[in-house]
């Protein structure tokens, strides 16, 4: 443990704070120092803002602020971070993560400010981990579009990622989604983790048609991450697995031919670097 002193102030500069998602015990120590210590912060409701600090024991000023926002009024922001110590939080969760932040912090960062980020609660992050889907290789792609014909284009596209997909989601939009996914991404392990960190969390994984009976019956409340399972690997014929080496070794080295066949087909590398070699010395 750490027993230097703290300091009595914060240097100039901009301070990316990570807020608790749910569990107002979440707040991290350093958060909560940050948030002691610095000379106000820009938040997106000091309503909700104003109940942290409460909790804290905490009086600052606050600025409201979002990415829409004037840009005067962004550019005042900034300057002020040249003299003083500027903390950015969101009502929940880590700023930037499909919440406010990204033009200030592009904006700093080109005025010439000094930016510290501090890891905390993240919603994508705490449900991937509660949900049992594969976490090896994500894709964290925000809210799902509200349109039908959007929704739609939009898990389209990344239908053939190769990897768990990670979404926001609002209740009253939920069965909506489910739906899409089911027409969309057929076949995919589905997971709904909602109310995290809080008293009624819950993490519920199936099909998307058994999710969406269970949500038909139960309609949810609150901010929900949604996760869709990677795709089933599919039988790939030996034949198959040589011609797909035989063209990546025209333009590749053996090692990153190997590799690109390997995530396509999930075929063993061992396996397919040693059929590499007898193509080379056909």
């Amino acid at each position: 443990m750490n027993n230097k002193p703290l300091q009595e102030s914060l240097s100039a500069g901009l301070y990316i704070v990570a807020t608790p998602i749910g569990n107002l015990a979440d707040i991290t120590m350093r958060a909560a120092d940050v948030l002691a210590r610095c000379d106000g912060i820009a938040c997106e409701d000091t309503r909700v803002t104003g109940k942290l600090l409460r909790y804290l024991g905490i009086t600052k000023p606050m600025w409201r602020y979002n990415d829409h926002s004037e840009p005067r009024d962004r550019q005042r922001l900034i300057e002020s971070m040249h003299s003083r110590s500027v903390a950015l939080v969101s009502d929940a969760g880590t700023p930037l993560i499909s919440d406010p932040g990204f033009r200030l912090v592009r904006e700093a960062r080109e005025a010439g400010i000094a930016i510290t980020s501090l890891p905390g609660a993240c919603a994508a992050i705490t449900g991937l981990t509660l949900s049992g889907l594969p976490n090896d290789r994500f894709l964290f792609a925000g809210f799902l579009p509200n349109k039908d014909k959007a929704r739609g284009d939009m898990l389209a596209g990344v239908a053939h990622i190769d990897a768990t997909l990670i979404f926001y989601e609002t209740g009253p939009r939920l069965v909506k989604s489910l739906s899409a996914i089911a027409a969309q991404l057929p076949g995919r392990e589905i997971s709904v983790a909602r109310e995290l960190t809080k008293l009624y969390e819950e993490c519920r994984t199936g099909s998307p048609e058994q999710l969406t009976d269970h949500y038909t019956a139960h309609p949810p409340k609150g901010e929900i991450v949604l996760m869709v399972g990677p795709p089933p690997q599919r039988e790939i014929a030996a034949e198959d697995a040589d011609t797909m080496l035989a063209d990546a070794l025209q333009t590749m080295k053996a090692s990153q031919a190997v590799a690109l066949v390997a995530r396509q087909t999930g075929l063993d590398r061992k396996v397919l670097y040693a059929r590499a070699m007898e193509l080379r010395a056909e």
